[in-house]
């Protein structure tokens, strides 16, 4: 019989395989992504989907905050690999535009709006709080008075509706946006 460790981590292994496999299925099909084919990506039973979500909206939900938790997790790891904290937060941030565009909506298609933005915003306003302030600190990032909260809505705004225009690159967009945090106040000014 196996020990209650081991079944855990097999647990929580077929878990993340999962969340996985949704993810990619709802970048793919979007939401209404068949269970079949979520189970076939993760290389598990259909059974297995419903044991772990017994409804769509359990698994999409934990789809949901299974890339929010991963998006708040890589910040400090880039901070720590990157050769800047510039270079980190635009790691960061090409991360978090990927998630927009691919999750833009999902929480109000859910009605659990207010509390998964909640969610969202709890785990990851710090993260991009740090690595602003890290860039900031360095000397990379030279504009006063740019909040975390003032740049993650710039870049929900320029992601908005990505996926319904292909001659707009939200990615493009919101790197002008990014750099524009290296422009000095005075340089704008024409001083």
């Amino acid at each position: 019989m196996e020990t209650t460790p081991r079944r855990r981590a097999d647990v929580r292994r077929n878990e993340k395989a999962l969340l996985d496999a949704a993810a990619a299925a709802f970048v793919a099909s979007g939401i209404d992504a068949p269970v079949r084919d979520i189970a076939a990506r993760a290389g598990v039973g259909v059974g297995t989907v419903y044991r772990h979500f017994p409804s769509r909206a359990d698994l999409v939900v934990a789809v949901y905050r299974h890339q929010v938790e991963a998006l708040a997790q890589v910040g400090p790891q880039y901070l720590k690999s990157e050769s800047t904290p510039y270079a980190a937060l635009l790691r960061w941030v090409d991360g978090f535009v990927d998630f927009l565009v691919t999750k833009h909506g999902l929480p109000d298609a859910l009605s659990q709006g207010d509390a998964l933005h909640g969610y969202f915003l709890d785990e990851l306003l710090p993260v991009c709080a740090e690595l602003l302030a890290a860039a900031r600190a360095s000397g990379e990032i030279n504009r006063p008075g740019i909040e975390a909260y003032e740049l993650m809505r710039a870049i929900g705004n320029l992601c908005i509706g990505a996926n319904d225009d292909e001659r707009y690159d939200a990615r493009r967009t919101v790197a002008v946006l990014a750099a524009g945090l290296t422009v000095s106040r005075a340089a704008t000014d024409g001083k």
